[in-house]
């Protein structure tokens, strides 16, 4: 047989490890992220309640998904754990917005990025004033969680 046979092409995927980690529900924090149906959100509030005799106190989560600001609830008892998903907040320099609305972005070590769209919400319109209409040299916020990313601000570059 020939060797050609037996050449196998693999594709590289992320495993989505990395995309959430556990983290006891009492130990969750206002201000801090959750992951409720599926969806990484902001905990805006949270109560616990003392349940009867032999139950569990149950933690009430209210959040704020971070793509969609679509606001879920939750409730879960206080021992169980719950997803928190991994945010990371990064910073771009704005070089164009493309006619299909995309924006051209580059990172500090000069790595190009063109696959997140100009939000249609006000923070689309801040990045369009400050980049089109008052041609300042723009900074973009982008926020990447589960495999999801988004603008979520913008501001004047610093002068060098």
């Amino acid at each position: 047989m020939a060797d050609a046979d037996h050449e196998h092409t693999f594709e590289s995927t992320d495993a989505g490890a990395s995309a959430t980690f556990p983290m006891q529900c009492s130990a969750l924090r206002k201000g801090g992220h959750v992951v409720i149906k599926g969806r990484p959100c902001k905990i805006v509030d949270m109560s616990t309640s003392k349940t009867g005799k032999h139950g569990h106190a149950k933690v009430h989560l209210v959040a704020i998904d971070i793509f969609t600001a679509k606001k879920l609830e939750d409730l879960c008892p206080s021992t169980h754990n719950m997803d928190v998903p991994n945010v990371t907040r990064n910073e771009y320099q704005l070089l164009d917005i493309s006619d299909d609305g995309f924006l051209e972005l580059m990172d500090d070590d000069g790595n190009m990025k063109a696959d997140v769209r100009l939000p249609d919400n006000e923070v689309g319109e801040k990045i369009t004033k400050l980049f089109k209409t008052e041609e300042k040299d723009t900074n973009v916020i982008i926020l990447t969680s589960m495999g999801e990313q988004a603008a979520i601000d913008a501001k004047e570059a610093p002068r060098m």
